[in-house]
């Protein structure tokens, strides 16, 4: 049995693209990062918590930890906390480029593959009355950076996975499986 170790709703769906059956095993743990460390080991690294703490309890089946953290200027995006932060981090964004970096870590039992994803998105630039309709529609509010790449509007373009900036960069993950399965 393949195991997602995510309560997220946008990597159900996306794994579904590569994945009939699996469940879905939200992990628990704490999410306290080294910030001295590469943004793309910090993503690693909490897949990887993410997916051990799963597989402690699972240890017969094939699980899959995700993390997705959105970096700008060096510095690491995350949800935001209310709807001001939200506007904040859109304003910030408007017009700029971002790194979308997600940690993939799949473990069966004695064979544990951890990599990562990258991609590179601009941001349409945003006026005040835009930001405001988008924040009060709600969706910036439960994602990294405070926007979501299906919604219309926000992204000018990206270089790289659609996929990984949406949470699952499918086809890594779909490599990997292969991988650890074989």
């Amino acid at each position: 049995m393949y195991v997602l170790a995510s309560a997220s709703p946008r990597r159900r769906e996306l794994l579904k693209q590569i994945l009939p059956d699996f469940a879905v095993v939200p992990a628990k743990g704490d999410e306290q990062v080294n910030l001295s460390l590469f943004p793309e080991q910090i993503a690693c690294s909490l897949a990887e918590r993410k997916c051990d703490e799963v597989f402690a309890l699972r240890p017969h089946d094939t699980v899959i930890g995700c993390d997705t953290i959105v970096v700008f200027d060096g510095e690491i995006l995350g949800k935001p906390k209310d709807a001001a932060d939200a506007v904040h981090t859109l304003r910030k964004l408007s017009g700029k480029t971002h790194y979308v970096i997600t940690g993939v870590c799949v473990r069966r039992g004695d064979k544990k593959l951890v990599r990562y994803d990258r991609t590179e998105v601009r941001f349409n630039a945003l006026t005040d009355e835009f930001i405001s309709s988008y924040v009060a529609g709600g969706s910036p509010l439960d994602k990294a950076s405070s926007y979501g790449i299906q919604d219309e509007g926000v992204v000018k373009e990206y270089y790289g996975s659609y996929t990984n900036v949406v949470g699952l960069p499918v086809k890594l993950v779909k490599d990997m499986l292969e991988s650890v399965c074989q």
